[in-house]
């Protein structure tokens, strides 16, 4: 049976003062660029299970799991509540007095460009225009850059060379509304989940609607795909350049379009048509795809009108991103598909607000508004502003920003909302940086950021449950996120904490908001200053109709698509449907594209290209997606996935654990033999940390080579080899409380309801280590176990029917029992019978789960497989009986795997047995 999504307790001064009792509020999810809405509702002493908001235009009442598991996350366990100064508790008026004289000290001696700050994509829009303004408006300085740079930056830059602005054309509605989608370079099943499977029903209610994947690895994206398109890693500018080729010589171009409304098409034209004589032939050589689905695919192409094309970071996180980018525009812009329902290039975001931030200027290129650092521009701001230290220039892009602290160009950072000690590429750049850095402060929710280690000043931030503002998603909708719990301690929202910085630094008129909504209502303002409609320098970002919002219209908002302006009162769907752009021609323009491959090729040392990506129920450090158990139970370790070629040749075999070892940097993760990749290929994924494991942060394996235009690093491609590990003793230690297990050669931990589990190994047996012998001197009753000759050791410890500790190690991995029912009994009262099971390393009643298939329902393999020989053949057969993929559906390309698996062994025992 699968279980129930459980409750979280709260106290009650943390629930919001929507008065005692029984309380409900909407608000927005804290996870990706899809920007769902969730409903959320309780009592002064409980919050019930999250709910997706049924008229929120972006999910329609629907969730994925780690939206649904976000009561999950709250509680103040783990929680910074205190300002830290040199790691030691201070008032947070001596904090804030300490960043703002650090800050003042530093530009007085050295200049605004010696200061930065390096935000995020989980601010809200009126934390990112706060702290916009103080860098770029009264400090003076352009440093101020966001970790969305990783993200989408090319996707920007790419657009604003294209549209002439950063204008997303299209709406989620294009994706059911058109005949063709094209998914290049996302995994949107599991990291979208919820467009994803807005595009999975509107298959199946439309038989005409056909998609087409296009990636280096077979993902669950590829699940519902009519055309799979296995490129070679970085050659997707190849693929779509071939494309236009194809076009051009085949009668595929909308020539009316291309007259009227666009620019540079002819050179562009002739340049592919040069470069790919024979389009298919050509394609098929420079990708790696088979002749055959190239030619399948131009046909599609050039069959269907109505094409959305979505993209994602496999396109974006390139040396050559911006341009890969923009061979997708291209395509678009000849055959006119682009301003009407149905068609597209879409980019999806990977965070809640990076779009919010595109629109305050949270980009160091970026100015305000959507507006660059143009004469014109600065002026116009500064006299908005009322500001007289206006930055003139660009400042720094994320990766050169952290090296310009390292060598100490920069000396001070402020750093807001996010983990880059994990998650820029070099991680171990970033330590070097941040270590010699004079000041650096930190604002920040949870206690175990990595970050944090760095901090001279922690500054303790509002999270999702106590913030109020708006995000805006990838298809241009601004949302209210509304606060329904209150800050406990000292804890304070980042507008908050980014005024009070501003006020002592002397900027008193400038940041004296009292609520996010003085801020908002400024940010519309700005968006519709010197901005006139239909006339030349028109800009697109304008949400100027918001500008006069009260307070309770402002609380009170609806989801609406930007522009909303007198034009457009009720918002924006789509862009571009009068053919318009933001050029000075008003045309859109052609970008003439040379495909590279990428910066750095493999070679006999670094033979293997590492990709890096997300898993389904994880988020970006897992500060906040680990503090839910069940989050962690459908990947609990960092893996890497292999081709099952090499793995043979490498004799690698499943789960074992492996090194990978680049230019730079090394990780440790358990082997996952795949065939849906291409040989010679890995992927592992981003989230795992110092905090989870040991040698698990994949982006010390990334090089810090970045796109020339947009900055964004490749993440996607790195060089790297395999090494495998001796290790001679594995097991896992569950307990209530203790430290992590530095000493050992591998670990990984994996929070439970009440404890952690530890998955260990070492080179020599485990039980003679000093930290497995420490544990061992835990008071309370103990029973131990051991066979010498399988170095199988067993122990658990009591405190009287408690279970509080169990170790247990072996030789080889097989002979460990399974976790999940030990697991379940930590912190609990156990039965005689259950005792000598915990010896004998076998259940005592029931059948274990298995691995868990489906988070949203906590239902596992053996229920699954279980299912399927009673008789359950398909997806909905098991969702009827189990649950299971009835909720967000990501996990119903991997319930299809597990019936066709079952079947190939079905049909395996029958061959044996005739």
């Amino acid at each position: 049976m699968s279980k129930s999504i459980p409750s979280v307790d709260i106290t009650p001064s943390a629930i919001a003062e929507a008065g005692a009792g029984p309380w409900q509020t909407s608000t927005t999810c804290p996870y990706c660029g899809v920007g769902c809405g969730v409903d959320l509702s309780g009592t002064d002493e409980s919050i019930n299970p999250v709910k997706g908001t049924q008229g929120h235009p972006a999910n329609h009442g629907r969730l994925c799991v780690k939206g649904s598991a976000l009561h999950e996350t709250l509680g103040m366990e783990g929680r910074l509540q205190r300002a830290l100064i040199d790691q030691q508790p201070v008032a947070l008026a001596k904090a804030l007095d300490r960043v703002a004289d650090g800050f003042r000290q530093t530009i007085d001696e050295y200049g605004p460009d010696a200061v930065a700050f390096y935000v995020s994509g989980q601010l809200l829009t009126e934390d990112y225009y706060a702290a916009n303004k103080l860098m770029k408006g009264f400090i003076g300085s352009g440093n101020i850059d966001t970790n969305s740079r990783l993200c989408m930056s090319s996707a920007v830059a790419a657009y604003k060379r294209a549209f002439g602005s950063d204008s997303v054309p299209c709406s989620y509605e294009d994706i059911e509304l058109a005949d063709l989608v094209i998914l290049v370079g996302s995994n949107a099943a599991w990291t979208h989940p919820v467009a994803y499977q807005r595009l999975s029903r509107a298959k199946r209610q439309r038989s005409g609607l056909l998609t087409v994947v296009i990636d280096p690895r077979q993902t669950a994206t590829c699940d519902e795909a009519d055309l799979y398109l296995d490129i070679d890693p970085g050659t997707d500018a190849f693929l779509f350049n071939g494309l236009l080729a194809y076009l051009a010589q085949n009668k595929g171009l909308d020539k009316d379009f291309i007259r009227h409304h666009t620019e540079n098409a002819e050179q562009t034209l002739a340049q592919v048509c040069l470069e790919f004589p024979n389009p298919v032939k050509d394609t098929a050589r420079t990708t790696g795809v088979a002749e055959a689905k190239i030619a399948r695919f131009f046909e599609l192409y050039a069959q269907h009108r109505r094409t959305v094309t979505l993209y994602s970071q496999g396109v974006n996180q390139s040396t050559t991103g911006v341009d890969k980018c923009n061979s997708i525009i291209n395509c678009h812009l000849a055959t006119g598909r682009i301003g009407a329902p149905g068609m597209g290039p879409f980019s999806l975001t990977g965070q809640p607000n990076a779009m919010g931030g595109r629109e305050v200027g949270g980009l160091s290129n970026q100015l305000a508004a959507h507006m660059d650092f143009t004469p014109e521009s600065i002026d116009r701001v500064g006299r908005f502003w009322n500001s007289r230290k206006m930055a003139t220039q660009p400042g720094m892009k994320a990766v050169d920003l952290f090296k310009a602290v390292e060598s100490g160009s920069i000396k001070a950072i402020w750093i807001m909302a996010t983990n880059p000690v994990v998650s820029l590429p070099d991680t171990e750049q970033i330590e070097r940086a941040l270590k010699a850095c004079p000041l650096v402060v930190v604002s920040e929710c949870f206690e175990d950021a990595e970050t944090l280690d760095y901090a001279d000043v922690v500054l303790p931030a509002a999270g999702w449950s106590e913030k109020d503002g708006t995000v805006t998603n990838s298809e241009r909708c601004i949302s209210r996120q509304r606060a329904f719990t209150k800050p406990e301690g000292d804890i304070q929202p980042d507008w908050w904490l980014i005024a009070q910085v501003a006020q002592r630094m002397g900027y008193q008129d400038a940041f004296n908001y009292t609520s996010p909504a003085d801020i908002f209502r400024e940010h519309a303002a700005l968006s519709g200053f010197e901005n006139v409609q239909g006339q030349p320098g028109a800009r697109d970002f304008d949400i100027s109709l918001l500008a006069s919002l009260n307070d309770d219209a402002y609380n009170t908002l609806k989801p609406v698509q930007w522009p909303v302006n007198h034009a457009y009162p009720m918002g924006t769907p789509r862009l571009f449907t009068d053919q318009r752009f933001f050029t000075p021609s008003g045309k859109a323009r052609f970008v003439r594209i040379s495909p590279q491959k990428p910066a750095i090729a493999p070679d006999k040392d670094y033979p293997f290209i590492l990709n890096t990506g997300r898993v389904r129920d994880q988020w970006h450090t897992m500060t906040r997606t680990a503090r839910s158990p069940r989050l962690m139970a459908h990947i609990s370790e960092p893996f890497v996935e292999v081709e099952t070629g090499d793995a043979h040749r490498l004799g690698l075999e499943q789960n074992q654990l492996i090194r990978l070892q680049g230019h730079q940097g090394e990780f440790l993760g358990r082997v996952k033999i795949s065939s849906q990749l291409k040989p010679g290929s890995l992927f592992a994924p981003i989230h795992w940390n110092n905090r989870y494991t040991k040698a698990g942060k994949i982006d010390s394996l990334v090089n810090a080579l970045t796109d020339p235009i947009s900055g964004q690093p490749e993440s996607k491609h790195a060089p790297v080899q395999v090494e495998k590990t001796r290790m001679h003793s594995f097991g896992f230690i569950a307990l209530q409380s203790g430290t992590l297990p530095h000493e050992l050669d591998y670990w990984s931990r994996t929070p439970l309801d009440r404890g952690n589990c530890f998955e260990v190994a070492h080179t020599t047996a485990l039980q003679k280590t000093s930290h497995w012998q420490q544990l061992l001197q835990t008071e309370g009753d103990w029973l131990h176990y051991e066979d010498p000759s399988q170095g199988i050791y067993r122990a658990a410890c009591f405190d009287g029917d408690t279970l509080i500790q169990v170790l247990i190690c072996a030789h080889r991995m097989e002979h460990l029992p399974d976790r999940e029912w030990i697991n379940s009994l930590i912190g609990q009262a156990v039965t005689p019978s259950q005792r000598l099971a915990l010896l004998s390393g076998r259940q005592s009643e029931g059948q274990a789960q298995g691995a868990t298939v489906c988070a949203c329902f906590q239902v596992g393999e053996h229920k699954i497989r279980e299912a399927i020989i009673a008789g359950c053949d398909s997806a909905e057969s098991l969702g009827k009986r189990l649950k299971c993929g009835t909720n967000c559906g990501s996990c119903i390309p991997e319930l299809k795997a597990i019936i066709a698996g079952q079947a190939v062994l079905s049909q395996e025992k029958e061959a044996s047995t005739a």
